[in-house]
């Protein structure tokens, strides 16, 4: 890892979740937003962090150009894709141009429309970068460093107290916590135990959507605010990952979101293309 990658990891660390806006990685006061940006898509590559992304503009495809010569009405499109494929048929657009589109549905229909190849992002920025749980695992168990790269004591502060946070939590899962360090840590409770399992995730699941009446369309945040804690929201979206890789579960994203506050919203998970997974639908 080169010295500048370090370096932005460190000062994710010190954010809290370890999430943060890009502006606010920059390893040093002489480091260009297009650095910043390349550190992240090749760290973003590696699996060691993940981030949300702004598509700034976008034209038409040939496949976009080809889909809107057919009968619109028959299209399998939403009406914010539709003013999306209007807005760039006949030059380079921006978010800016959907007028009658809410601003919280833009992003979604433009990066869903650019997933299936009928547009093309022209201009984007990163938004938000966070440190995955593969992260962790590297800078924990795997990275070593060489060589002689200066390195401030307050960035390695913040790789102490990930280290710190660890031990907290492997103390956690004894049956006494030492009172030096009841202020920080928690008891885990039979309950929470039972939850971190990939299973119980799944069952409930079931049981939310029953709960909320969301016909095996669960939103995210329903979830989110019954597990949260004993999991991070890393942690859980891992889970979630891992239920979607068995064919346990579908993960889908939001494409009108008029019913839904920015918060709710926020809880789903971004991706570095598309809308951010919001529906949770189980396939067993």
């Amino acid at each position: 890892m080169k010295a500048i990658e370090l370096k932005f990891l460190l000062k994710l660390l010190g954010e809290p979740d370890y999430r943060a806006p890009l502006v606010k990685l920059s390893p040093s006061s002489k480091t260009s937003v297009s650095e910043r940006k390349n550190i992240c898509v090749e760290l973003t590559k590696r699996g060691i962090v993940a981030h949300s992304r702004e598509v700034q503009q976008f034209k038409l495809e040939a496949a976009g150009k080809a889909l809107l010569k057919q009968d619109l009405e028959q299209l399998p499109l939403t009406e914010s894709q539709l003013a999306v494929l209007k807005a760039c048929e006949t030059k380079t657009a921006r978010p800016g141009d959907l007028g009658k589109i809410l601003p919280s549905d833009r992003q979604a229909a433009i990066q869903d429309l650019e997933t299936k190849g009928l547009i093309k992002a022209e201009k984007e920025k990163i938004t938000e970068v966070w440190l995955t749980d593969l992260g962790k695992e590297y800078l924990i168990q795997e990275y070593t460093p060489t060589g002689t790269p200066t390195i401030s004591l307050n960035l390695l502060g913040n790789y102490l107290q990930l280290m710190r946070k660890l031990m907290q939590v492997s103390h956690s899962t004894s049956p006494t916590v030492p009172s030096s360090t009841a202020q920080f840590t928690q008891p885990v409770t039979e309950e929470a135990i039972k939850l971190l399992d990939d299973e119980a995730v799944l069952q409930k699941i079931r049981e939310l959507d029953q709960k909320f009446n969301t016909d095996n369309y669960l939103p995210i945040f329903h979830l989110r605010q019954a597990v949260q804690p004993p999991f991070s929201r890393d942690e859980l979206d891992q889970v979630l990952y891992r239920l979607q890789a068995t064919d346990r579960i579908e993960l889908s994203t939001l494409q009108e979101g008029r019913q839904y506050t920015d918060e709710q919203i926020d809880a789903g998970i971004p991706q570095p293309l598309g809308g951010s997974l919001f529906f949770i639908v189980v396939l067993d």
